[in-house]
């Protein structure tokens, strides 16, 4: 019987390794390689604020699990994993359930002889007051497309309601200034404009619509460095966005945010994208090590501290990054690097070869600052650290958006797949209007 590879999420980390052990392994039927993912199709994660703001269409640039399992020699499998069965090698996946709430998958069990977890990250509340009632989260493309349709209602309610837009009534207030948040930030003022122009004409942006962005430290995007922040922090004054910094967040309620300075910041629309953990289930999960944000703690080669047949990567694994104790932080860039290495690692394993330690390469970080802005820093062995913004900082983010594709599809069919983009320009309104 071939070994059998469970690969269990189908983010970044996971859809890519599925498909580079599919093409290398079960091609030649050297292996059986299964994907399990409680949704039918993957959107690269760091476009969810796109879709939130309605400037992507998730049908669009979704991909289709079975298809890819289908061209790429791996089976996909649709189900929740709630269990893990250690003795017996297996994990246990929930019952599937349609939209009525009838069961169309029963709980069922899968054996393997090698487990990757690559379930990627949860926001973490914290525990604050409120936040689970009142706040909206961009963890999945569900939640992504549930922000931009209750920013679009917003927008028609105030629009044809009869009478002057109250204070506050059309408010955003993100909550985290890191990339999502400020990203996130930049991109409401292009949309609400675009909306508006659309002939919601009503609306005043500029006069009826507030964005803030809520940062518990002194600066936002503290990942990169004090003059990228700054620049950030220009550009989103240029755009009208209000930044508050050193305002932790105490509580959440219907009228806004309640700082712990006292400062409240009243919001219609509230987003929390304030930290990261690892899903709920993986906490403790059959006795394996994890950390306080159920992050399973694996050793430099990805392999669980408890066992050697399983695996993780991505945002759910506690990665040690150097000998001062640092974890690699969770980023895209090291979700491929990480697939990269494990796939090396387990076509090793087949032929009893000890598995390769993972190396973290930072190659800097980019964020987008609406439509034609763009600033980070980029790092590497010949020009050591860079500063870059504006159009060759865009052009360098778009390119990690092109790297992921050809990873999945090939650099032919990546370029294809850019080309329809632009011919569809023409046609498409700029904007998600539905």
């Amino acid at each position: 019987m071939a070994h059998h590879i469970i690969i269990v999420g189908g983010g970044a980390s996971g859809l890519e390794l599925a498909t580079r052990l599919g093409n290398r392994l079960g091609r030649k039927h050297l292996a059986d390689i299964t994907l399990i993912d409680s949704s039918r199709t993957h959107i690269w994660k760091p476009l969810l604020h796109e879709i939130a703001a309605g400037t992507l269409d998730s049908a669009e640039d979704e991909l289709e699990y079975l298809a890819q399992a289908r061209w790429n020699h791996f089976r996909y499998r649709l189900g929740r994993v709630i269990g893990l069965d250690r003795e017996r090698r297996e994990v246990l996946l929930a019952p599937t359930l349609n939209d009525q709430g009838e069961e169309i998958i029963p709980e069922r069990r899968f054996s393997f002889d090698t487990l990757v977890f690559a379930v990627g990250s949860l926001s973490n509340d914290f525990g604050i007051p409120g936040v689970q009632q009142h706040c909206l989260f961009l963890d999945s493309t569900e939640q992504a497309e549930r922000f931009q349709q209750k920013l679009l209602n917003c927008m028609l309610k105030a629009h044809t309601q009869g009478k002057p837009i109250e204070p506050g009534q059309l408010d955003v207030a993100i909550v985290g200034a890191g990339a999502t948040g400020v990203e996130l930030a930049a991109q409401l003022h292009h949309v609400t404009r675009l909306v508006s122009a659309y002939g919601l004409d009503t609306i005043d942006p500029a006069e009826d619509i507030r964005l803030h962005v809520i940062e518990a430290g002194p600066r936002i995007l503290p990942a990169l460095p004090t003059r990228l922040s700054d620049a950030a922090v220009r550009e989103l004054d240029h755009l009208g966005v209000t930044v508050h910094v050193n305002q932790r967040v105490v509580e959440v309620n219907a009228r806004g945010i309640v700082s712990a300075a006292g400062v409240t910041i009243p919001a219609a629309i509230k987003v929390w994208a304030a930290g990261i953990k690892a899903p709920e289930f993986l906490k403790d999960i059959a006795g394996l090590e994890t950390n306080r944000i159920n992050q399973l703690v694996v050793k430099r080669n990805l392999q669980c501290t408890r066992d050697e047949n399983i695996f993780a990567i991505g945002d759910c694994a506690a990665c040690p990054m150097d000998e001062s104790g640092n974890n690699v932080p969770p980023r895209a860039q090291a979700a491929h690097q990480q697939a990269t290495t494990l796939s090396r690692t387990l076509v090793r394993r087949l032929h009893g070869k000890p598995p390769l330690d993972y190396r973290y390469r930072d190659y800097g970080s980019l964020v987008a600052m609406g439509r034609y802005s763009t600033v980070g820093s980029l790092m590497g062995g010949l020009v050591g650290s860079m500063m870059i913004s504006g159009f060759i900082a865009r052009f360098v983010y778009l390119m990690l958006y092109k790297m992921h594709q050809a990873a999945l599809y090939g650099w032919p069919r990546a370029l294809l797949i850019s080309l329809l983009h632009f011919l569809r320009k023409g046609i498409d309104p700029q904007v998600k209007l539905h």
